[in-house]
């Protein structure tokens, strides 16, 4: 499994100095996303690829300071970069893959998850594993701060709706994993899919 994230590793380790400087805006839409996932105070929440740490504040914020909020992340260098903007202030940092968490079934409230989707080896797996740690009745949000056809933009690609979070496919890999698709948006100023664990 290791092998699987080299490359994810590689890519996020030589950009994990710069990454908060070239997207300064997007806090707000961060908060703005993790506030629609109707967190509790005294909550429990996991930030699945939390890179550098860029939702751990406002999740505090949500859960309060008797909740529980954890950052976890497969990139050693993010995680640095997250100590150095100070943010394990607002949450435990864990190194760890996103699709084997040392964690206990059913433990979470909630998971929030930044552009992790189209970074998991495996989604479905991925996807499966976030769902055992969260209770029946938690939720799940998958995020971006563009949406679709703007980072395909970006990246000089066309808009395809083979890409993981086109709702097409995305509902039925949710609900595979032991999720329902609850909400969905996607317009160039975010993407936002927000899920219900089943069961």
């Amino acid at each position: 499994m290791a092998d699987d994230h080299t490359h994810v590793q590689d890519f996020f380790s030589t950009r994990a100095a710069d990454w908060d400087s070239r997207f300064p805006d997007d806090g707000p839409a961060y908060a703005a996303a993790v506030g629609e996932l109707g967190l509790r105070p005294g909550g429990a929440v996991l930030d699945a690829g939390c890179g550098t740490g860029r939702a751990l504040p406002a999740l505090r914020a949500a859960v309060g300071p008797g909740g529980t909020v954890i950052g976890a992340d497969v990139t050693h260098a993010m995680l640095q970069a997250a100590l150095r903007a100070g943010r394990e202030a607002s949450g435990a940092l864990l190194l760890a893959d996103a699709a084997r968490l040392p964690l206990r079934a059913g433990v979470l409230d909630a998971v929030f998850a930044a552009g992790l989707i189209s970074h998991l080896p495996h989604p479905a797996r991925g996807l499966s594993e976030l769902a055992r740690v969260v209770r029946p009745g938690g939720r799940l949000a998958l995020f971006h701060p563009i949406g679709r056809a703007a980072l395909a933009a970006r990246h000089g690609r066309a808009l395809s709706d083979d890409d993981l979070r086109a709702e097409p496919r995305l509902t039925p890999l949710l609900a595979e994993a032991g999720w329902r698709l609850d909400a969905y948006t996607d317009e160039d100023s975010r993407f936002l899919a927000l899920a219900v664990r089943t069961g």
